[in-house]
């Protein structure tokens, strides 16, 4: 798992490739084996690869969405709210399991952020997803994970760079271990 999270970093121009069905089916099995508060499971996921969706999605907020467009997946995070009140971290872990398991398989991702962001000044990033995708009003959208053949190398972040003054031990006014 550290080799994973030493590599992963966000991944944001891809191939044309399109993904294997045996990489999909081991990401559809990674979300539906996703830890949940009290296996409430209240999170839902839509696999989208039709280019003109996924190119209105890519618009879903004024940045950080754009590169969807070029992608050949993203997978929409959802859940009901009101069978959770923990359903965006729930749909949090969920998120960054998919991520790391596409990076096991060689794939590149990146999050977007899609809760409480907007694709206009009177219109959520939330509504406008609901809308494209059929999405229910109870069916709360937390993020795109894009996902795709790397077209793009990024450096890894050195361990040295690390910042170990986020550390506390024992209490918050304790920096220093022992």
């Amino acid at each position: 798992m550290i080799d994973l999270l030493r590599k992963r970093r966000s991944i944001r121009k891809y191939t044309n490739k399109t993904i294997d069905k045996a990489s999909l089916d081991l990401l559809i099995e990674t979300l539906l084996r996703s830890p949940s508060s009290l296996n409430n499971r209240p999170w839902e996921f839509i696999f989208v690869d039709k280019p003109e969706l996924l190119s209105k999605l890519s618009k879903a907020k004024e940045y950080g969405a754009g590169f969807l467009e070029k992608a050949p997946l993203g997978i929409v995070v959802c859940a009901d709210s009101s069978k959770s009140d923990v359903w965006v971290e729930d749909c949090s872990i969920a998120s960054i399991l998919v991520q790391l398991t596409a990076e096991s398989l060689g794939l590149g991702n990146c999050w977007i952020q899609i809760r409480k962001r907007n694709y206009s000044i009177d219109k959520t990033s939330e509504k406008y997803i609901q809308e494209i995708l059929g999405i229910p009003e109870n069916i709360n959208v937390e993020s795109i994970i894009s996902i795709g053949w790397p077209d793009e190398t990024r450096k890894t972040v050195p361990k040295s760079s690390l910042n170990y003054r986020k550390i506390r031990y024992n209490n918050y006014n304790e920096p220093e271990c022992g």
